[in-house]
């Protein structure tokens, strides 16, 4: 019995703006600003690798100031809307029937509700009364990964199930206009909103990858690298400047043990779905994967096209992939970091 990826699918927000076009609207939300600092954040943005982002809301909502109940509201709404559309999405590319899903995990950090979205999508899809449903909250843009693995460990105690993972996140609900900071600035500068879904089936005769092997690789002392601090104004961004050196640092015992834990090597795996976190960590991964000969073109791409939306974000780099012709036979890895810190990882095969 094996567990395979049936589909990906992505849906994005309304609004959306070049950073070009971005660039005056943060012009003129540093105009109190020291001059020099100005210049040094334009140039954050302009050297993102991100040619373009999504919102929820209007640029110029955005950079309004408003209270963290006034986003969460717009927040909790649009989530409504993105995770409905991406998971009929899904099931209607599939052929498959809402009521013929066992399992549904929903996927978000960047804002708060309760209920949580599937509970919303069990109404809106007329889901079965039965399904087990999970919500992963705080994992950030991990999380994408992390419900995969959730899902495959459901689906491969139950033969014959199916599964769907909806990532809904909206970075821009948690952007403080009052914070001043580095973390703040680079974040501004990479984040974007979009939803995927995808959905996996442990059903035979199904088409499409199978996932070999999965595994978290949790740092240790690190909780301090990424997160969110809880203000009166809302989620405010945690991002630790050494995160790209530290993945670094752990990289070899991150993908070599995992690889040869499951039959394979690095020199066995053709394709590299990775999560774009952001122009250095990309640059990063890049460096070490292109040691070892291999390139994550597709993750830049990603990152440029839709900025990194957070858990959603590795999910659209699995799409790209799910839409290309492979042999049968060749491997990919998916790999994402986020809070704790930790990197998560599977193993799939075409």
């Amino acid at each position: 019995m094996s567990v395979k990826i049936v589909r990906a699918e992505k849906e994005l927000p309304e609004y959306f703006r070049k950073t070009e076009d971005v660039l005056p609207l943060v012009e003129n939300w540093l105009e109190d600003q020291d001059e020099r600092f100005r210049r040094k954040i334009l140039k954050i943005f302009e050297g993102a690798g991100v040619d373009k982002r999504y919102s929820i809301m209007s640029p110029e909502d955005v950079f309004t100031a408003t209270s963290f109940e006034d986003k969460n509201n717009i927040y909790v709404r649009e989530v409504k809307k993105l995770g409905k559309n991406v998971l009929e999405k899904a099931l209607r590319n599939s052929n498959w029937n809402a009521d013929s899903l066992d399992y549904i995990i929903t996927v978000s950090c960047t804002g708060i509700m309760i209920p949580s979205l599937d509970a919303y999508l069990i109404n809106d899809l007329n889901l079965r009364q039965d399904i087990t449903r999970l919500p992963v909250t705080e994992m950030g843009c991990a999380a994408g990964i992390s419900g995969m693995i959730y899902a495959y460990n459901f689906l491969r105690s139950n033969p014959g199930k199916r599964a769907a993972i909806i990532a809904v996140e909206s970075p821009t609900a948690t952007f403080q206009l009052n914070d001043f900071s580095m973390a703040n600035m680079v974040s501004a500068a990479i984040f974007g909103d979009g939803a995927a879904c995808v959905l996996l089936s442990s059903e035979e005769n199904t088409e499409g990858p199978a996932i070999i092997g999965e595994e978290m690789y949790h740092f240790y002392d690190a909780t301090q690298m990424m997160g969110f601090d809880l203000t009166n104004h809302g989620l405010q961004m945690i991002l630790d400047p050494a995160v790209p050196e530290t993945i670094s640092s752990h990289f070899p015992d991150i993908i070599h043990p995992f690889l040869e834990k499951h039959g394979s090597s690095i020199e066995k795996v053709e394709h590299l779905i990775f999560h774009p976190g952001g122009r250095k960590i990309v640059q990063t991964v890049s460096d070490l994967f292109g040691n070892l000969g291999k390139n994550i073109d597709d993750t830049r791409e990603v990152l440029r096209l839709y900025g990194n939306m957070s858990s959603a974000t590795v999910l659209y780099v699995l799409e790209r992939f799910l839409n290309k012709e492979i042999q049968k036979g060749e491997q990919g890895v998916m790999l994402s970091f986020g809070p704790g810190f930790s990197a998560q990882r599977i193993l799939i095969e075409w």
